[in-house]
């Protein structure tokens, strides 16, 4: 360091700690410290799974019909913990509809989700919810049928949502 650097580096400190009394020290700041000038530069402040969990929930929010969210909240909490995310990190759309896909695929795995989805909204409506009997017709007030889901997966699926 030269001497003519020495009164600009001491201007430098003297206006940083002038702007630092009015301040509150954070976590965030005594990490961001620790870590050194520019060791955050680029990098994204989130990690890459939460990236493709935020990119997993804006896909099934773009493609599954859904008035009132319980569903694509159901699909959204049960893809974030899934396998098929974590292998399909890069590529979110691919978990999903690989997801989707295998609830259509079995029978249980669709009641179970629909199930899910009612009591969901159940909460959400803070009403009590209509969940499918075997044998009996679908309650005409149930937002969600074994039908109505099967068709909403259907359709996210093969892009026919209008």
């Amino acid at each position: 360091m030269s001497k003519k650097d020495a009164p600009r580096v001491s201007s430098d400190t003297d206006l940083e700690r002038e702007i630092r009394q009015g301040r509150k020290f954070t976590a965030e700041e005594a990490i961001g410290r620790l870590a050194g000038p520019g060791a955050m530069k680029g990098a994204s402040v989130i990690s890459r799974q939460q990236e493709a969990e935020n990119a997993a929930g804006v896909w099934l929010a773009a493609n599954i019909a859904d008035s009132t969210g319980a569903l694509r909240a159901v699909l959204h909490r049960h893809l974030k913990t899934s396998r098929l995310l974590l292998d399909n990190i890069d590529d979110p759309s691919v978990a999903a509809a690989a997801y989707l896909r295998q609830i259509l695929a079995s029978e249980q795995r669709l009641r179970e989700t629909v199930r899910e989805a009612d009591a969901e909204w159940g909460r959400a409506m803070d009403e009590r919810p209509h969940f499918e009997r075997e044998g009996s017709p679908p309650h005409p007030d149930d937002p969600y049928t074994a039908d109505s889901v099967r068709k909403a997966l259907d359709e996210a699926l093969h892009g026919s949502r209008k």
